[in-house]
């Protein structure tokens, strides 16, 4: 009996953390008017989402024992980021596009390749975040992770320039013209066989 109580005060623990994050990450896209409800209703929102973020922590000291105990569990459970029953919003377009130098002096230009439909979400998912990242350590790291990939398919080449930048697509009426998607320069980074990364291009 009593490990039955333990078993059911788990589960409530547990799916009221998951009902804590999905009702701030709902509360929070209202707030933000990132949804259909009327405007009237994202005043309402923005002052009960402190209340739910206070109930999981996160309006303590990130050096808080609570909030940490909190944030572990959530990130161990993977239930520390929710959709909030709305689907995330579709990220802009991004592209990246390696330039492979090889010793004869031949350039090729190769896009990662992945081997199934789900290695290719995951890949949109590393070039969406190195989009996000203002970090440039951490995105020139992330970029460097996606050339070694190329190095292993390709071991002859010498040098690899990753070229990173945004996809911008024309609206219907200017598809209608003729117009196209254009390429905007981002960032370009240079590695060469001592795997050492150069300062990165910015527009």
């Amino acid at each position: 009996m009593r490990q039955k109580s333990v078993y059911l005060a788990c589960f409530i623990l547990h799916f009221s953390l998951i009902l804590t994050v999905a009702c701030r990450e709902t509360l929070w896209l209202i707030a933000h008017g990132l949804t259909i409800a009327p405007h009237t209703v994202n005043r309402y929102a923005e002052k009960a989402e402190p209340f739910i973020a206070a109930a999981s922590g996160q309006n303590l000291a990130a050096s808080n024992a609570f909030r940490r105990a909190v944030m572990t569990y959530l990130h161990i459970a993977g239930v520390e980021r929710g959709y909030g029953y709305f689907a995330p919003n579709v990220p802009a377009s991004y592209k990246v596009v390696f330039e492979l130098h090889y010793p004869d002096g031949r350039v090729e230009y190769q896009l990662p390749r992945v081997h199934s439909a789900a290695a290719g979400m995951r890949l949109a998912g590393v070039i969406d975040e190195i989009a996000r990242t203002r970090y440039d350590p951490l995105r020139e790291y992330l970029v460097k992770m996606l050339a070694g990939s190329v190095w292993r398919d390709h071991p002859d080449v010498t040098a690899i320039r990753a070229v990173f930048g945004s996809i911008s697509l024309p609206s219907i009426s200017e598809f209608e013209q003729g117009k196209r998607e254009s390429y905007e320069f981002s960032y370009a980074y240079d590695f060469s066989r001592t795997d050492k990364a150069t300062k990165p291009e910015n527009p």
